[in-house]
């Protein structure tokens, strides 16, 4: 450490064009000005990435940059790769975080961490993990951006520094990777070194820089003949000769690591730098580096070099007697030893250890024998465990051991994948298991490591997970528990894999054998909800009748009972029974209670249940249950499928009310989430056809198109029953495309999936009216015997927002009175339901009906409320057919004089002056105390009595005082 200090307080040759640009990123950091002159409160951030080989100069150029920043008063935070800690989960991300918060008192530290604390303190080594179910990769990347940017904004302006990227851990380096292209909104300044040809995949981000970088990383070159000599002359003083100089630049290859350690041995020998002496230097070269450097290191004695060895297997920050423990070594034996290395420029440093250089910690690595080396790595294991450093510290270590059916070695890479499993790293987990089946495990425990395996594999390895769980059910098990755990793992990871069959399958062979009576109930109700998602069941009507008299059998008493309750009524949703009865069992399974986040259960049934009451018209009641269920999936740190699902359906909620903008926003959102998880996966369906089918309502059917192209949204759908019904959404997009004959056979394959399953409610899957629609052209008949069904179903489930929809439908592909009466009949409805997208279609179809059939006074009334109706709810596409139907009626919104408001009643004109300055009805209801369709029916009754819109209610009362 202290001989890494010396060096980089050397001039740096031939490294202008670097240190300019780290100026002037540190300038720009600071909020200095070009001229140096006072500063402004402006601090832009930036990465600045340094490539080069092994020596080329990149940790001095560090440094330096280090230096620099510190002299301008910036807070530094640093952190280094290292070959032999590749594996350890967050080791770098503990290097950096860990040393700005680990001062802090417990209290103090939970306060300034908030509800982070749980979710990144076991990552950076702040507090144990708890017992509940760990974060999600996502939910972690996302806490340490928190932390990051926290302290960024706290203590700016900082400067971080990677050196050694190429060997940083893959959990802290894919995350900083992520974390770099948003440094430049912060006062950080980002500063990474590697070898470009060793920088893994994951990290590719630091090779294609943001913002004034240049878009590239700055690629050290090695040092020209001219600079080697002028760094000769500086170590060794001007009487070093030009023939002299220019064989150092020759031997070295213009490598500035090894032209120092050349100018340092040239300097120990009393060479005389003159060309008499310059044919020494290439054997004094060899000496630097491979098996030159192993020779002079041999030549310290034995102890010397176990020490070494030691301090090579251990990495980087060696406490002395840690290493002396492993060598076996004595106190002073060691003390000498560490003496003797220093001297000879391979270790630096005096409380802590570290190598001189990574290229000679890679070569003294290399150089010990490997049944040694293996030896001296399961000391260190040992040694650690001793030292109470814990089975993660040690776990490393014993991966590079031999199997040798060692039981303690398997309980440490048990105990160390607990604890980096609910820490949030389960590849590292994942490794660690792997390696203790190899050692092997006792008979009586393979299942418990398979299982724990399989566990660890589940979200980033789920065909090796079904492996893995399979294999462990085929041991000998003798804890039923154990073996009740392995299946409802199999059988959740089968269903997220899209293989439900065979999760229903699993669970169906293991209710045969099960005894216990509440087993078999537990997993009864996971089979019963693999199945409801299940567009290829058998049977599904014979299921929802056991399922019925189940659930009527159960009291709610236990968290199983609820869900099979849960499912009951998510069961009624999907069937059409009436929408009281689906009510009903919603609320016997939210009166005990279920959190979104069980630790050993799905989100499923909660979820199922929320959405039983917006399809029954209750979606406030709905928006309650996701805001609960959301923050506790954040709470626990679940930031991927997770919270994905979440938002997507909250935005399916939010369209559903008619809340167009907003749905859009929480989609996009639940869809930028499902891009991190992957295509094709369950979750990206959902929020693909979420998307798809807000865009549609909102008039842009070019932009829902491209993203259904963007995404591959098409055939093949899921084997997974999804809301809404992809295959559904595809049908409506083919539709609004002007594709008809497409969209009918699209919609019907989605009735001959559904039905004879017995899903029979237009409100949770509206393909017979969609049907109805691309029917009407070729085959009107059948257009209205479609409709017509599909009017009886919703009347059969009673929601007035189904009933609404389907006879908009049936107008739709009618005509005449009947059309009309439809309208009228689905307006009634829908002015009963929160669904205030569908109400401004019906008001705007029923204003365009009444006009062409000549009654212009009741088309005005209806095309203004339906114009107003379709602003509130963002349906740009519905509002300009509404001022196209108005604009051929002459019904053009007009200036009002004064005297017309005073028509108004006092609900009226209160409702009116809010509106006029730009209130949205939501906010009027708010305001005035009442309900949203009250506020609508008010707006109405006054564009009815003004003749105008909002537009021309905004001009006409913006230049009155309204009481």
């Amino acid at each position: 450490m202290g001989q890494r200090a010396v060096r980089s307080r050397r001039t740096l040759f031939e490294r202008e064009g670097e240190l300019a640009a780290a100026d002037e990123a540190l300038n720009e950091l600071t909020g200095l000005r070009e001229d140096g002159n006072e500063p402004s409160e402006r601090h832009r951030g930036a990465l600045l990435a340094f490539a080069g080989r092994a020596g080329i100069g990149k940790t001095t150029l560090l440094a330096e940059v280090r230096r620099r920043a510190a002299a301008q008063g910036c807070t530094v935070l640093s952190a280094r790769g290292g070959d032999q800690e590749q594996g350890v989960a967050f080791h770098v991300a503990r290097q950096l975080l860990q040393p700005q918060l680990a001062g802090i008192a417990e209290a103090e530290l939970r306060a300034q961490l908030g509800s982070w604390y749980a979710i990144v303190g076991p990552a950076l080594g702040l507090c144990a993990p708890s017992e509940g179910a760990p974060p999600d990769q996502q939910g972690l990347r996302d806490g340490l951006d928190w932390v990051l940017t926290h302290l960024a904004v706290q203590r700016a302006p900082m400067l971080l520094v990677l050196d050694d990227a190429h060997w940083a851990d893959p959990e802290s380096l894919s995350w900083l990777a992520a974390f770099a292209p948003r440094v430049e909104e912060l006062p950080l300044l980002l500063a990474v070194a590697y070898r470009p040809d060793e920088l893994p995949d994951h990290a590719e981000a630091f090779r294609s820089l943001p913002g004034r970088a240049g878009q590239r990383p700055l690629d050290l070159e090695p040092l020209s003949a001219a600079a080697v000599a002028g760094l000769v002359r500086e170590d060794l003083g001007t009487q070093a000769d030009d023939v002299f100089c220019r064989e150092c630049w020759a031997v070295t290859a213009g490598n500035p690591f090894e032209a120092v350690e050349l100018t340092a041995k040239v300097r120990d020998r009393g060479l005389v730098p003159t060309e008499e002496g310059a044919h020494l230097l290439r054997d004094l070269a060899a000496a630097v580096k491979g098996s030159g450097l192993i020779a002079r290191l041999e030549r310290l004695g034995t102890s010397t070099v176990r020490f070494a060895w030691a301090c090579a297997v251990l990495g980087t920050e060696i406490p002395p007697t840690l290493a002396a423990a492993v060598a076996g070594l004595g106190s002073e034996e060691a003390a000498d030893a560490a003496d003797a290395l220093r001297g000879a420029r391979i270790l630096a440093g005096a409380d802590t250890l570290e190598f001189v250089h990574p290229l000679i910690a890679t070569a003294v690595y290399r150089a010990i024998p490997g049944a040694v080396r293996v030896a001296l790595h399961g000391q260190a294991a040992w040694c650690v465990i001793n030292e109470g450093l814990g089975p993660s510290a040690a776990a490393r270590h014993l991966m590079e051991t031999h199997p040798e059916g060692d039981n303690w070695v398997v309980q440490q890479l048990r105990a160390a994948a607990r604890e980096t499993q609910r820490a949030g790293a389960p590849d590292a987990a994942r490794r660690y298991l792997a390696r203790a089946l190899r050692e092997p495990p006792l008979l009586k425990e393979r299942a418990a490591v398979l299982h724990e395996l399989g566990c660890a594999s589940l979200l980033t390895e789920p065909a090796t997970t079904v492996n893995h769980l399979r294999a462990a059910l085929e041991e000998p098990i003798t804890d039923p528990e154990l073996r009740h755990n392995i299946v409802y793992r199999l059988s959740q990871v089968l269903a997220h894999s899209d293989r439900l069959a065979e999760a229903s399958e699993t669970l169906a062979r293991e209710i045969r054998v099960t005894g216990d009576a509440r087993v078999r109930l537990r997993m009864q109700s996971e089979q019963f909800m693999w199945d409801a998602f299940r567009a290829d069941e058998p049977d599904s009507p014979a299921r929802s009748r056991r399922l019925a008299r189940l659930a009527d059998r159960l009291t709610g008493r236990d968290l199983t009972e609820r869900y099979v309750i849960g499912l009951r009524a998510w069961d009624a949703t999907l069937r059409g029974e009436p929408a009281h009865v689906a009510l009903h069992h919603a609320e016997r399974a939210l009166a005990g209670g279920f959190r979104w986040a069980e630790a050993d259960r799905g989100f499923e049934v909660p979820v199922l249940v929320a959405l039983t009451f917006m399809y029954a018209d209750r979606p406030g009641r709905t928006e309650e249950l996701f805001a609960a269920g959301i923050a506790d999936f954040e709470s626990q740190g679940w930031h991927g499928a997770h919270l994905s699902f979440g938002y997507t359906l909250l935005g399916y909620v939010r369209y559903r009310r008619g809340r167009l903008a907003e749905a859009e926003d929480f989609a996009r959102a639940g869809l930028r989430l499902a891009e991190r998880v992957g295509a094709k996966t369950p979750v990206h369906w959902y929020a693909v056809g979420v998307i798809i089918e807000i865009l549609l309502a909102r008039g842009r059917v070019t932009e829902a198109a491209q993203i259904g192209e963007d995404h591959a949204f098409g055939a093949p759908f899921p084997a997974a029953v999804t809301f809404p019904d992809v295959q559904t959404v595809h049908g409506e997009l083919l539709l609004a495309r002007g594709l008809t004959k497409e969209a009918a056979a699209e919609l019907e394959a989605a009735g001959r999936r559904l039905d004879p399953r017995g899903m029979r409610n237009p409100s949770w899957c509206p393909w017979q009216l969609h049907l109805a629609r691309a029917e009407r052209h070729d085959a009107p008949e059948r257009a209205v015997a479609t409709a017509l069904e599909a009017v009886h179903r919703a009347r059969q489930f009673g929601a007035p927002s189904a009933v609404g929809q389907a006879l908009r439908a049936a107008a739709d592909v009618s005509s005449g009175s009947a059309r009309v009466k439809f309208l009228e009949e689905s307006v009634s409805h829908l002015e009963r339901s929160p669904a205030a997208y569908e109400l401004a279609c019906a008001l705007v179809a029923l204003g365009t009906e009444l006009r062409r059939s000549g009654s212009p006074k009741e088309a005005a009334e209806h095309l203004y409320r339906g114009l107003d109706a379709a602003m509130q709810c963002g349906a740009d596409g519905l509002g300009d057919e509404a001022r196209a139907e108005l604009a051929a009626a002459g019904l053009r919104p007009r200036r009002l004089h004064s005297t017309e408001t005073d028509t108004l009643t006092a609900p009226e004109r209160a409702a009116a002056a809010l509106t006029a300055r730009g209130r949205t009805t939501t906010e009027v209801a708010a305001e005035l105390g009442t309900e949203e369709p009250a506020v609508v029916r008010l707006l109405s009754a006054v564009y009815r009595k003004l003749g105008t819109d909002r537009a021309g209610l905004a001009a006409a009362l913006g230049r009155q005082t309204v009481r």
